[in-house]
């Protein structure tokens, strides 16, 4: 699916950032201490990116969807393979 975040921000997210001093180096929104994971958490609970700002009103629509392009663009090309755990 093509839209203007798969053009813009593929490989170029700038509201999401990493410092191991804050959450132990999760994403992050920038300037904040919310992690992606709690902005998903808060969609898959059935919140909308409006909800979200109403309780977060330093955030802007952009800096939450990019939260959500980050997390889909993390979980792609992943490889999983299978091991064999020894007894």
């Amino acid at each position: 699916m093509q839209n203007k975040y798969s053009i813009d921000m593929i490989n170029h997210f700038d509201q999401i950032v990493s410092n191991p001093s804050i959450l132990g180096g999760k994403p992050i929104l920038k300037g904040t201490r919310i992690s992606v994971e709690l902005i998903l958490d808060w969609i898959a609970n059935g919140s909308s990116v409006a909800q979200i700002i109403e309780e977060f009103p330093h955030l802007g629509s952009e800096a939450v969807k990019q939260a959500v392009l980050y997390a889909a663009e993390a979980t792609k090309n992943t490889s999983f393979y299978e091991i064999e755990i020894a007894a």
